[in-house]
């Protein structure tokens, strides 16, 4: 395997695998901080740590869960540094997304409206269950790629993925737990 301090300039070669990355850090980020400021903070520190430990990585291996690994540790170790609470409640407070100006005003309204019925519903789900759930459904990280960004198991990623999307469910649609 041919490590990444071969070939080209180390941060050309990083920026080309890395800066593509950019956004799904960043969306990691704000929803495990809960804050957008916090989460440029912690990725340009991921992204420091990464360029650092960039003579190691193989070239040939994809770029994305490596780096995300690293932006979740980062995010981790950011947490228990600056809102230790956080890590046992894992409460989320992302800012709203914005909406398509194409929409008519009821669309709009009632994209805003699921929008943050969603993001509420997130926001009360267990860290660890919501990790996996933005990972997934946001990034589509395959269920190998979560377990390598999480470090657990795969059987622990699809228990994680199945108790997180049941929880989601549960909170947004609480008329059906009465049901059964």
């Amino acid at each position: 395997m041919r490590h990444a301090s071969t070939g080209k300039g180390k941060a050309e070669q990083f920026e080309a695998i890395f800066l593509p990355y950019l956004d799904s850090a960043y969306n990691l980020a704000r929803w495990l901080t809960r804050n957008e400021h916090d989460a440029q903070d912690v990725v340009q520190e991921s992204y420091l740590r990464a360029l650092e430990a960039f003579g190691g990585f193989h070239t040939e291996r994809d770029g994305r869960p490596w780096l995300l690994r690293i932006v979740r540790n980062t995010c981790y170790t950011w947490l228990r540094r600056n809102r230790p609470a956080e890590l046992v409640t894992g409460a989320v407070d992302v800012a709203e997304e914005a909406i398509d100006s194409g929409a008519n005003i009821e669309s709009a309204m009632i994209e805003k409206a699921n929008s943050e019925l969603i993001r509420r519903a997130l926001e009360e789900i267990e860290v660890e269950y919501r990790e996996v759930l933005i990972l997934r459904e946001w990034e589509g990280q395959s269920y190998k790629e979560i377990a390598q960004i999480v470090d657990v198991p795969l059987g622990t990623v699809m228990s994680r993925l199945s108790r997180g999307r049941r929880e989601l469910q549960r909170r947004l649609c609480p008329a059906t737990e009465t049901n059964k």
